[in-house]
């Protein structure tokens, strides 16, 4: 709940941002130069490119926290609590890469589950592969939403 109400005030500030930014992109189109225009309406484009990343960001977000509360009734949420940790708090290198190779065992036996999908996401992401675990939990989220069609 901590995270979520983080992000709700940060998404309030960015949406206040936004909008002060689109109040200026009118300023500059009222101005009634051609540079001014210009300029206004460039400056139009980037609160619209702004909500559309946010929407896009809460959206995903949400479909993700549906997948971790089922796959949590089911009992198969990924446990890392018995991981070593360093004194940052980060699950410790060599423990995140055994995990995720045990992760990605797993899913080689049920290649068309999002379940093990998702635990690769959570393994790519422990290890700091920020990038496979976002196109990773892409493929859970796709194959749920296959599973929950039929």
């Amino acid at each position: 709940m901590k995270a979520r109400n983080v992000a709700l005030v940060m998404t309030a500030a960015l949406v206040v941002y936004l909008v002060l930014l689109g109040a200026r992109g009118v300023e500059l189109i009222a101005t009634g130069t051609g540079v001014g225009i210009a300029l206004g309406v460039g400056v139009l484009v980037l609160p619209l490119l702004g909500l559309w990343m946010v929407v896009a960001t809460w959206r995903s977000g949400t479909r993700i926290q549906h997948l971790a509360r089922r796959l949590d009734a089911e009992g198969g949420l990924p446990d890392v609590a018995d991981l070593p940790r360093r004194p940052s708090g980060r699950v410790d290198r060599a423990a995140a890469d055994a995990w995720f190779e045990e992760r990605r065992a797993e899913l080689e036996q049920h290649p068309e589950d999002w379940r093990y999908w998702y635990r690769l996401a959570h393994a790519y992401d422990l290890a700091g592969d920020r990038r496979r675990a976002r196109a990773t939990m892409r493929k859970a989220l796709d194959l749920e939403a296959a599973e929950a069609a039929r």
